[in-house]
């Protein structure tokens, strides 16, 4: 067993003496000062350096760790409050007991016997002192010591207990850390938590090297730009150039910011950004951004106007010349010059301006009181919504600006960047004023229903203030860092889905639906506008061409299923080029295209829409549904079959649709007294199938199809062929509105159906069908099932809300089950 012996103890603050290191430290404190005397006074010169706990002055037992160094003094230089002294540390001891004794502090310590490996040879030992070698070597370099001193170094420690306490006192870690190396016996162990930690500082030091690298490139860089750019300056000063050239664009940029008539708050920000472009020098990094941002105020319209034309007869010529049909967006249009210019005339007309206040001043304010709302133009890709945006600028006399938000998900694309980032800009909107060069432009907002969101912001929320006549006269840009006034632009947004844009910004904007076009508008816009595009855009000369009714008909039903044109144009192009290439091959000098003409150019048809069936059928109604592509019908098939009276859904129906067929269920059911159907025949399976079954389909307005369907099935009673119908239903048999209804009768009527079934709350919306539309088909409003029955089934009648048969009695035969 080790035998103990008391020594005095040195107290350590902030630092872990290892065995085999020699240590400086300074020592001040009368304790630690008579601990080293009493030292000194012994042959061994022997003392416990031991680290303490917290960093304190004075030191009590409980201060102290318990496992220290047995160190030896080395060379002691005495000065003014104190001493300096080296302490060289021999080897691990344990405190057995520590206590005061003449003024300083004394510790019984016993030696800590180090645990080595079984087999020092062991390969993975081996491996491990190797490895712990060559990255103290590393590490040594990286610290900027002497090559050949490391290696000298490393060369006189052999074994792996040493080496580990050597690189342990060279460690930029804790003292906490340190003393746990101190405190680890067994010499592997150690060996690995030191080569873990030389790895880590290595690292360090590796990734502060690049870094200082990359900051010395920088700075010599810059040091090299300026070392030329003055040279440069030289130069032009010899040659006569450059700084006069410099002047007369700050004069001249200074001339455009004294002419701005701009309000008080954007003056100072002008006038304190000068100020400091002015004060640094032109080598400056940061003269550049002022400037840039100088430039920008000086570039937009602060209160550059363009004067409208407030005639509302020229605007509607102008519009009607543009596009073709969309009475309800030109109306709207309309009334909103017709209010500008009413407001102005009253305003002008109410009182004369005094002399000191210009004309102009007059027309501005007349024109903030006839400012309208924010429209917004909604409907199916290819109506017109994007182009009729430039005709209404057209027809007002004002600039058109337009901005694409679709996939915008940056706040930043509307309100700008902050000038603390480099690279900053204005948002779009001020990009897009500044481009229109005046104050009271038409503003496009495309595709806003397309906007996304990010981390970085929402841009549909930065549009509410865009967007709020309320607000937008003091819309303030991240980088113009002041107000500016949008209140006198008109802004029109589109969007293809309402639903997607949130409530909020909904809320701000007066929609405007563009519904898709009957087949007769789309014939008068081909006739119009697409085919003399085409012939002109294709090369071909106004006579080499002619497209008769009838084949831009076949065009339209058999190659292309769209609300809008663009498909259509597409088409009529296609045929153009057919037609361009054989005048261009001389075997044709002009041609006249027939329907039987167009599959041979354009190819088998790609759209086959639905027809009328042939026939009545038993369990076989006709519906209608709605799409952004237009409307169309759909075939409701029913079918009765043996089983233990369950209903049967397929079609890929979604659960509104479900629940539209259990109505119908619940309602045959309940009333199929008066509805001729056998109680016997609910105890068999009914299977309600809409085709196409690829495609899902969902929605309340097949609730009348669905009903007639499984009426007809369940009564044996055919469904007429000739009537399309749509609407919700309820259990207790009420039909309820529905929407899309324009679209629905149109694509009827493409089908060849002349009688509509509509819910009696929808006959309102028959005025936004063509007049030529109305003309040509039959409209049964019904407010009950029982009186959509009645139109819908054959040989059946409305009598006191029920409905009779013309056949009521039926023989065995017909009533046997299939």
């Amino acid at each position: 067993m080790t035998q103990s012996q008391a020594l005095p103890v040195v107290p350590m603050r902030n630092a872990v003496l290892f065995p085999g290191v020699t240590f400086p430290i300074s020592a001040g404190r009368a304790g630690t000062l008579r601990a080293i005397e009493a030292a000194m006074n012994t042959p061994e010169r022997l003392v416990f350096a031991v680290a303490q706990r917290h960093d304190g002055e004075n030191v009590v037992p409980t201060d102290l760790y318990t496992i220290g160094t047995i160190a030896t003094l080395g060379s002691i230089q005495r000065g003014i409050g104190g001493i300096r002294l080296v302490l060289e540390g021999k080897s691990r001891g344990i405190a057995l007991r520590v206590g005061p004794h003449g003024g300083y502090l004394e510790a019984t310590v016993q030696d800590a016997a180090e645990m080595l490996p079984l087999d020092p040879r062991e390969p993975a030992f081996a491996g491990l002192h190797r490895e712990a070698r060559e990255r103290a070597a590393e590490l040594g370099k990286k610290l900027g010591l002497p090559e050949e001193t490391v290696d000298q170094i490393l060369a006189e420690v052999n074994e792996p207990g040493r080496l580990a306490d050597l690189v342990a006192g060279y460690l930029d870690i804790p003292v906490a850390e340190k003393q746990i190396l101190l405190e680890t016996l067994s010499v592997e162990d150690r060996l690995r938590r030191v080569l873990l930690h030389v790895q880590r500082q290595v690292e360090v030091l590796s990734a502060q090297e690049d870094i200082q690298s990359k900051v010395k490139e920088e700075i010599g860089g810059r040091q090299r730009e300026m070392y030329l750019r003055e040279q440069l300056k030289a130069i032009q000063k010899e040659l006569g150039e450059g700084e006069g050239e410099s002047n007369d664009g700050l004069k001249e940029l200074r001339a455009k910011l004294d002419a701005l008539d701009i309000p008080e708050e954007a003056r100072k920000e002008v006038d304190r950004e000068w100020a400091r472009l002015t004060r640094i020098g032109r080598e400056s990094m940061e003269s550049q951004v002022i400037r840039t941002y100088l430039e920008t105020v000086a570039e937009l319209p602060w209160n550059v106007r363009t004067e409208e034309k407030l005639d509302v007869g020229e605007a509607a010529r102008v519009l009607d010349e543009d596009h073709y049909g969309l009475k309800d967006v030109k109306d709207r249009i309309l009334e909103f010059l017709a209010v500008r210019q009413l407001a102005q005339q009253r305003d002008v007309a109410a009182e004369k301006p005094a002399p000191s206040e210009p004309e102009t001043e007059k027309k501005v304010e007349a024109a903030r009181a006839g400012k309208g709302r924010i429209l917004l133009f909604s409907g199916p890709p290819g109506v017109g919504k994007t182009s009729i945006a430039k005709s209404i600028a057209r027809a007002m006399g004002r600039k058109y600006v337009r901005i694409s938000l679709g996939g915008a998900r940056d706040e930043a694309d509307i309100r700008g960047h902050r000038r603390t980032y480099i690279g900053a800009m204005p948002g779009r909107i001020l990009q897009g004023m500044k481009q229109a060069g005046s104050k009271n432009p038409v503003f496009l907002l495309d595709e806003v229903d397309k906007l996304g969101v990010s981390y970085q912001g929402d841009p549909a929320s930065a549009l509410l203030e865009v967007l709020d006549p309320a607000q937008n006269d003091s819309f303030t840009d991240h980088y113009l860092g002041v107000p500016f006034d949008l209140s006198e632009v008109l802004f029109i947004a589109t969007a293809n889905f309402i639903q997607n844009i949130p409530a909020p910004l909904l809320d701000r904007m007066e929609n405007v639906d563009f519904a898709g076009y009957t087949e007769e508008e789309k014939l008068q816009i081909a006739k119009s506008y697409l085919v003399p595009r085409q012939i002109e855009e294709n090369g071909l000369a106004p006579g080499q061409l002619t497209l008769e009714d009838a084949a831009v008909r076949e065009v339209i039903a058999s190659y292309t299923r769209e609300s809008g044109v663009r498909q259509l144009e597409r088409e009529l192009g296609k045929l153009a080029r057919k037609i361009a290439r054989r005048v261009a091959a001389k075997e044709i000098e002009t041609q006249t295209v027939r329907p039987e003409d167009v599959r041979p150019l354009l190819g088998r048809p790609r759209v086959h829409p639905e027809r009328m069936a042939r026939e009545d059928q038993i369990g076989i109604a006709t519906g209608m549904y709605y799409t952004p592509a237009g409307g169309d019908i759909m075939f409701v098939e029913a079918s009765l079959m043996r089983g233990k009276g369950e209903l049967i859904l397929t079609g890929q129906l979604g659960d509104v649709m479900k629940e539209s067929a259990r109505a119908a269920w619940t309602f045959a059911r309940s009333h199929a007294a008066w509805l001729g159907i056998d109680e016997k025949d609910f105890e068999r399976d009914i299977h309600i199938h809409v085709p196409a079954g690829a495609i899902p389909k969902d929605g309340p307005s097949a609730g009348i199809a669905m009903a007639s369907a499984v009426v007809s099935a369940l009564s044996r009673r055919p469904v007429r062929n000739d009537v399309a119908m749509t609407g919700e239903i309820t259990i207790s048999g009420r039909v309820l509105p529905i929407g899309g209804l324009k679209e629905k009768i149109l694509g009827a009527v493409r089908a060849g159906i002349k009688r509509i079934v509509i819910p009696k709350d929808n006959e309102a919306d028959l005025e936004d069908l063509p007049e030529v539309v109305r003309a040509m088909i039959e409209v049964d409003p019904v407010s009950t099932l029982a009186e959509a029955l009645a139109v819908t089934l054959r040989n059946t009648a409305l009598e006191n809300g029920r409905l009779l048969f013309a056949d009521t009695v039926q023989t065995e035969e017909e009533r046997r089950p299939q």
